[in-house]
This record gives structure tokens, sequence and C-alpha cells, in this order.
């Protein structure tokens, strides 16, 4: 196999001018969007580059496709390929039913602890959308991936080991079984957030803040209510500006300002039912959020909703200490649109353009955007913005790659 393996020394990505980038198609509508993806990421580094550079892709295997040809819905083949050659892309994966992995998904990143899960929301002219000034919306959410409630430490009601801890803890700590309002019937999950792990998510959103001049970082938490774990989130948050970024106490704090080469950096809290309404009412005054596992869930998906739908935002989950980094769509399998060449594929792509910018490849990353505007600008669109656009033409999956191409 032709390629050149990316290597990481000192913290830094060496990218050769012909990498092996591992990809995972996906699921249900996951052969058609990579089809169309994969065309329009290798006409973006054909063109920026005047065939200097090019992909090798190479193909691992997980979900259904993974069940099928080796009876395992993630081999670890899947895991040390990406370990080995760092940086891969992927379409959605299915949920398996029944035992075993709740979560393909949550498992690549746990199990690569791929530590920051990492969303920009910004607004393409011409999507539609539900709210009046989607263009005010440009955000980046880093949203910490390996701990709180999606770490999976539960005991389900019945069975012998909810009984077990249920008893270990009225007789250890009965003032707090006091507080389990039906313990006969209750499910018990376990929130573990610490220290190490809000440290590496928000210095990984202050560097990103001071390389995109970025005017502020947004500790997002529930930390009125959840004092030991979310309230400590926004306390270590703070700690990390000041320690890692020598930041100080703005007006006595908590809020602190970080100066660096010229620019200030804003780093301020707010509670995460206040951001939902924030987002929506005042979203210019935000620029990168950092946030915890469950947050991050639901105001980043609440913000693709403002920019025009989960269906064109990008993701990614990465690991800024071994390079190791995961591009994918956002969205689901959508089984009903399997094999019809109809959805639109943008979530991958864009995410290949987050890609291309980790690899420092930003004149690729530069004509993907161009070709996404040209082909909105132009309205010759997939049917989830066709049907919501007055005067525009449907195109099918697969077209919609070939009129990102020719905006190029």
């Amino acid at each position: 196999m032709s390629g050149t393996k990316i290597t990481i020394s000192n913290g830094k990505l060496n990218v050769p001018n012909d990498p092996i980038l591992p990809f995972i198609e996906g699921d249900g509508i996951g052969p058609d969007i990579w089809a169309a993806a994969s065309r329009v990421l290798d006409a973006a580094v054909e063109k920026a580059y005047n065939g200097e550079k090019k992909i090798v892709w190479k193909e691992v295997l997980a979900g259904q496709k993974a069940m099928d040809n080796t009876n395992e819905w993630l081999p670890q083949a899947t895991l040390d390929t990406i370990e080995e050659y760092l940086v891969a892309i992927k379409g959605p994966l299915t949920t398996p039913v029944g035992g075993g992995i709740r979560s393909l998904n949550v498992a690549l990143r746990q199990k690569l602890d791929l530590y920051a899960c990492v969303r920009p929301v910004q607004y393409f002219q011409g999507v539609p959308s539900p709210v009046k000034h989607p263009e005010h919306v440009d955000m980046v959410i880093f949203r910490e991936n390996t701990e709180d409630i999606y770490a999976g430490i539960e005991f389900a009601e019945g069975t012998e080991e909810n009984a077990k801890f249920l008893n270990w803890l009225k007789e250890t700590y009965p003032d707090r079984y006091a507080k389990v309002r039906f313990p006969d019937t209750a499910g018990i999950g376990i929130k573990p957030v610490s220290q190490e792990g809000t440290n590496r998510l928000v210095k990984a959103a202050i560097q990103y803040a001071i390389d995109n001049k970025k005017d502020s970082v947004t500790l997002v938490h529930k930390g009125n209510i959840m004092k030991f774990t979310e309230g400590a989130f926004r306390d270590w948050g703070y700690e990390t500006a000041a320690k890692d970024f020598g930041g100080t106490e703005l007006d006595g704090g908590p809020w602190h300002v970080i100066k660096h080469d010229g620019h200030e950096i804003i780093v301020k809290d707010v509670i995460a039912d206040a951001m939902l309404q924030q987002i929506i009412l005042r979203p210019k005054e935000y620029g990168v959020i950092a946030t915890l596992n469950l947050n991050g869930d639901y105001i980043s998906d609440a913000l693709a909703a403002q920019v025009g739908g989960i269906g064109i935002a990008p993701g990614a989950n990465i690991n800024y200490n071994t390079g190791i980094a995961i591009f994918e769509a956002t969205h689901g399998t959508a089984p009903k649109y399997t094999g019809q060449d109809k959805v639109n594929p943008s979530s991958v792509i864009l995410s290949g353009e987050m890609m291309f910018r980790y690899l420092g490849w930003g004149e690729a990353a530069d004509l993907i955007i161009k070709g996404i505007e040209g082909a909105i600008k132009n309205k010759r669109v997939t049917y989830d913005f066709e049907r919501l656009m007055d005067g525009a033409t449907l195109l099918k999956c697969s077209e919609f790659g070939d009129e990102i191409i020719a905006n190029m």
C-alpha cells in the first residue's frame, strides 16, 4: 500500500504529502454520504496543491459492516489501525441492540481517550433557519468526552448489583441514601468529573481561542446544583486559565482575563439552563464553549438547529496529547434513506474540512467552504434544504457533491 503514516513528535503532527487516513464508511446512509464526501475531499486536495498532495484512504470496519464481516461491532484491529495512523474520519454508526457495547461512538471515544469533542457551529448564507439571525452564531463547543454520566457506570433497577450498591450506600452514607426517594425501584448512575479531565479539556479550549483569536471561553455547568462535579468543573476551569495561561481575575473574579500577544480572552461561566437561552438571545457574546459531556450534547445539537440542522454539523473527537483524532458525521444513520442517494452529505464533508485544518492543509479546507457556499448560493441543494428554499433545484446526494466541487 502506498502512502506514508502521520506521526507526532513534541506534541506536533508531522504530516506527509501522501498521508494514509483510515476511514469508516458508516451504516445506513453512510455509504451514500461517504461516496460523495470522499470525492469532494480528494478534489479539494487536488485543486489546492496541484497534485503535490494526495490522501491515501484505508478502510477500517465498525458497526454493521464490521459485524457482518468479523462478528464484532468494533474490532480491535480498527482501534489499532486508528492508533497507528493517528487521524481518521467516519460516517454514522448504528447503535447495537441488546448487550455489549451501548454506543459505538462512545466506545471509540473512550477506548482511544479522545477527550475533546469539538463541534464548530457556523452559518452558511442561504441555509433555511428557524431563527431571525442565524448569522450571529459562530461558536466552537469543546465537550468533555470521557467522563460525566456518559462513563456508563450504572446499576439497573432490580439487579443484584443494584441492591448491593444501595445497601453499601445505606450502611456507609445513610444521610445520602435517605435522599433516594424510591430506593426499591431506583436505577442508579454515577457521574465522575475529575480535575485532570477538566484541565485537559479547558486547556484545549483556551488554546483554540488563542490560536483562532476568539474573544471568550465560556465554562458551561450546572454547578449551582451539582456542586462537587459541575461546580468543581467551573472552579478547575478557572484554575486552568490562571495556572496554564497566566489568567488574572477580572474585577475581583471569578471571571478571568488572559492576555496573549496583544489579544485578550475573557474566561467566564454560565449556568447550563441559562446558556440554552443565551445561545438564542445573545449568540454574538459567545465564541468558544467548554463544557461537560451531557451539557455539550444538548448545546451542540441546539446550536446546530439554529444554523440549519444537524445534517450540516461537523464534529471531531481529539486527544491533543497523543494526536489521535476521529472526524465524524454528527447525525444518525437514517436507515429509511439507505441506498437512496438522497441525504445531505455536508456533515461528513465539513468534518473533512475540520480534518484538513487539523493537518495544516488550510488551502484545501478553504476550497471546501467555498464549494459549499457556492452550492447553497446557487440553490442547488439536497431535499432537506430544497423543500425550505424558494426556487431551489433538488439534487441527489452524489449530485450535491458534484455541485460543491464545481464551485471550488
